[in-house]
Protein backbone atom coordinates (compact mmCIF):
# COMPACT_ATOMS: atom_id res chain seq x y z
CA UNK A 1 0.00 0.00 0.00
CA UNK A 2 2.82 2.41 0.85
CA UNK A 3 4.58 1.67 -2.44
CA UNK A 4 1.33 2.44 -4.28
CA UNK A 5 1.22 5.79 -2.49
CA UNK A 6 4.81 6.51 -3.53
CA UNK A 7 3.93 5.68 -7.14
CA UNK A 8 0.99 8.14 -6.96
CA UNK A 9 3.28 10.77 -5.45
CA UNK A 10 5.79 10.33 -8.26
CA UNK A 11 3.01 10.58 -10.85
CA UNK A 12 1.68 13.76 -9.20
CA UNK A 13 5.16 15.32 -9.25
CA UNK A 14 5.51 14.32 -12.89
CA UNK A 15 2.14 15.87 -13.81
CA UNK A 16 2.20 18.98 -11.64
CA UNK A 17 5.91 19.85 -11.59
CA UNK A 18 7.05 19.13 -15.12
CA UNK A 19 10.79 18.48 -15.30
CA UNK A 20 11.20 18.23 -11.53
CA UNK A 21 11.92 14.49 -11.66
CA UNK A 22 15.01 15.21 -13.76
CA UNK A 23 16.49 17.15 -10.86
CA UNK A 24 17.41 15.79 -7.46
CA UNK A 25 14.48 14.77 -5.23
CA UNK A 26 15.20 14.86 -1.49
CA UNK A 27 12.61 12.73 0.32
CA UNK A 28 12.10 13.10 4.08
CA UNK A 29 11.64 9.69 5.69
CA UNK A 30 11.76 8.05 9.10
CA UNK A 31 12.31 4.38 9.86
CA UNK A 32 8.67 3.30 10.25
CA UNK A 33 8.11 -0.28 9.09
CA UNK A 34 6.50 0.57 5.73
CA UNK A 35 9.36 3.00 5.01
CA UNK A 36 12.10 0.41 5.60
CA UNK A 37 10.53 -2.59 3.86
CA UNK A 38 12.63 -4.12 1.09
CA UNK A 39 9.95 -3.35 -1.51
CA UNK A 40 9.85 0.29 -0.44
CA UNK A 41 13.63 0.59 -0.69
CA UNK A 42 13.50 -0.98 -4.16
CA UNK A 43 10.87 1.52 -5.30
CA UNK A 44 12.78 4.51 -3.92
CA UNK A 45 16.04 3.24 -5.43
CA UNK A 46 14.30 2.93 -8.80
CA UNK A 47 13.07 6.52 -8.43
CA UNK A 48 16.65 7.61 -7.59
CA UNK A 49 15.35 9.81 -4.79
CA UNK A 50 17.77 10.75 -2.03
CA UNK A 51 16.42 9.83 1.41
CA UNK A 52 16.75 12.50 4.09
CA UNK A 53 16.07 10.63 7.34
CA UNK A 54 14.12 11.94 10.28
CA UNK A 55 15.51 10.25 13.40
CA UNK A 56 13.02 7.75 14.86
CA UNK A 57 13.40 8.78 18.49
CA UNK A 58 14.28 12.38 17.91
CA UNK A 59 13.32 14.89 20.60
CA UNK A 60 12.40 17.13 17.68
CA UNK A 61 8.81 16.67 16.51
CA UNK A 62 8.28 15.56 12.94
CA UNK A 63 8.23 18.48 10.48
CA UNK A 64 4.49 18.03 9.93
CA UNK A 65 3.94 18.65 13.67
CA UNK A 66 5.00 22.27 13.22
CA UNK A 67 3.00 23.35 10.22
CA UNK A 68 0.39 20.88 9.02
CA UNK A 69 -1.06 19.32 12.14
CA UNK A 70 -1.83 22.41 14.25
CA UNK A 71 -4.02 23.79 11.48
CA UNK A 72 -5.58 20.40 10.78
CA UNK A 73 -6.23 19.90 14.51
CA UNK A 74 -8.10 23.22 14.62
CA UNK A 75 -10.23 22.19 11.65
CA UNK A 76 -10.88 18.70 13.06
CA UNK A 77 -12.12 20.27 16.31
CA UNK A 78 -15.09 21.69 14.39
CA UNK A 79 -15.98 18.42 12.60
CA UNK A 80 -18.06 15.35 13.40
CA UNK A 81 -17.72 12.10 11.43
CA UNK A 82 -19.96 9.04 11.53
CA UNK A 83 -17.31 6.50 10.53
CA UNK A 84 -13.71 6.03 9.41
CA UNK A 85 -14.60 6.35 5.72
CA UNK A 86 -16.21 9.75 6.32
CA UNK A 87 -13.19 10.86 8.38
CA UNK A 88 -10.83 9.70 5.63
CA UNK A 89 -12.83 11.58 2.97
CA UNK A 90 -13.03 14.71 5.11
CA UNK A 91 -9.31 14.85 5.83
CA UNK A 92 -8.50 14.14 2.18
CA UNK A 93 -10.79 16.98 1.08
CA UNK A 94 -9.26 19.30 3.68
CA UNK A 95 -5.73 18.51 2.48
CA UNK A 96 -6.74 19.14 -1.13
CA UNK A 97 -8.45 22.42 -0.20
CA UNK A 98 -5.29 23.98 1.23
CA UNK A 99 -3.69 26.55 -1.03
CA UNK A 100 -0.34 25.82 -2.63
CA UNK A 101 1.11 28.65 -0.53
CA UNK A 102 0.20 26.75 2.65
CA UNK A 103 2.40 23.81 1.65
CA UNK A 104 5.10 26.05 0.20
CA UNK A 105 5.30 27.97 3.48
CA UNK A 106 5.68 24.73 5.46
CA UNK A 107 8.47 23.51 3.20
CA UNK A 108 10.26 26.85 3.42
CA UNK A 109 10.11 26.73 7.23
CA UNK A 110 11.40 23.15 7.14
CA UNK A 111 14.46 24.19 5.15
CA UNK A 112 15.21 26.92 7.71
CA UNK A 113 14.88 24.47 10.65
CA UNK A 114 17.17 21.88 9.06
CA UNK A 115 19.75 24.53 8.16
CA UNK A 116 19.71 25.74 11.77
CA UNK A 117 20.14 22.19 13.08
CA UNK A 118 23.01 21.51 10.68
CA UNK A 119 24.70 24.77 11.63
CA UNK A 120 24.43 23.75 15.30
CA UNK A 121 26.03 20.37 14.45
CA UNK A 122 22.91 18.37 15.27
CA UNK A 123 21.99 20.15 18.48
CA UNK A 124 18.26 20.77 18.72
CA UNK A 125 18.44 23.92 20.79
CA UNK A 126 20.90 26.75 20.96
CA UNK A 127 22.83 26.87 24.22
Amino acid sequence: RYCEMLQKLRKAIQNKRRGKLRSKILFLHDNARPHTANRTREVLNAFKWEIFPHPPCSPDPAPSDYHLFPRMRTWLGTQCFDDDAELWAGVTDWLKSQATEFYDSGITKLVHRYDKCLNLFGEYAEK
